[in-house]
């Protein structure tokens, strides 16, 4: 048994429990992947990450990531939740504010600005692409999911960036805010088409916030998500092929999670190479030892 530096952390969090919890084991030398797996389905959480040294030049470390059940590619919440953690560690140290992660999905640079409770880190997030447009009178399933969500402006649209998602722009905040999604659909449809689920989305007017988003996870087990920063990557790079971005600038901030107890706040940004980051503020919550 070994002792390792741990943290729980929360991101996109402006204080604790606002957003979307993590585990990040700080020392994961010696660990294979089916202890890496094991302690990602004791701790319960939606990712647990490992960090490592870097094996490739231009890396400030190196990342696994694993939910409970099975290794993940990439997710937004991870990458960012484990940058914290790094720099509070000493681990690493942002150059001219940039970090650079090395993982499945290669190496992908993350910025830092701010400091102390203020701090924020965004990830540069994989390329997403449109596989298909969604019409619900030819792929009924997708009509199943979507039934009840008053439609808005931009027809569904299934996106893959390195995982797939269905988007729905529902009608305003409220349409959102009061859908009860169909969980027996909503796993039809993510199964059907090899997808996480559905995020749906909405404009809003009069908040600090620009769109709200709800993500409905219906691949291997049904829940509400309480802050996604691949899925709002996703839409960011939708809305912005559709010349549909909030303001007509480049960039959002999205409220999510309040249907689940959380109140996680996203920042969306989009580059002049058309490259999405997706970011927002980390809280450390739990700092300590994992005995395993």
């Amino acid at each position: 048994m070994t002792s390792r530096r741990f943290v729980q952390v929360d991101v996109f969090a402006d204080q604790p429990g606002a957003g979307n919890p993590l585990a990040v084991v700080l020392q994961a030398d010696g660990l294979d992947d089916a202890t890496m797996q094991a302690i990602a389905r004791w701790t319960r959480l939606p990712e647990t990450t490992f960090v490592f040294p870097p094996s490739e030049a231009g890396a400030s470390y190196a990342i696994r990531m694993f939910s409970p059940r099975r290794e993940v590619p990439f997710a937004g919440h991870p990458s960012v939740g484990t940058a914290h953690a790094v720099l509070d560690a000493g681990i690493a140290s942002a150059v001219d504010g940039m970090l650079v992660q090395q993982g499945i999905a290669g190496l992908l640079p993350l910025r830092v600005t701010g400091s102390g409770k203020d701090r924020s880190i965004a990830v540069r997030t994989p390329r997403a692409h449109v596989v298909q447009l969604g019409d619900v009178a030819t792929l009924p399933v997708l009509g199943d999911a979507l039934k009840g969500m008053p439609a808005g402006a931009l027809p569904p649209v299934l996106m893959d960036g390195g995982r797939r998602w269905w988007l729905a722009e529902l009608r305003d905040e409220a349409s959102l805010r009061a859908a009860q999604p169909d969980w027996i659909a909503i796993m039809a449809l993510a199964k059907a088409t090899d997808s996480m689920g559905v995020c749906a989305y909405a404009r809003c007017h009069g908040q600090p916030y620009d769109l709200a988003v709800r993500a409905f996870v219906g691949a291997t087990a049904a829940f509400e998500d309480a802050a996604s920063g691949a899925a709002n990557a996703t839409l960011a790079a939708w809305l912005a092929s559709r010349g549909a971005m909030p303001g007509g600038g480049d960039t959002y901030t999205v409220s999510q999670g309040r249907e689940v107890g959380h109140d996680a706040r996203l920042v969306l940004h989009v580059d002049a190479a058309g490259d999405v980051w997706s970011g927002g503020c980390v809280q450390t919550v739990v700092s300590g030892q994992l005995d395993w």
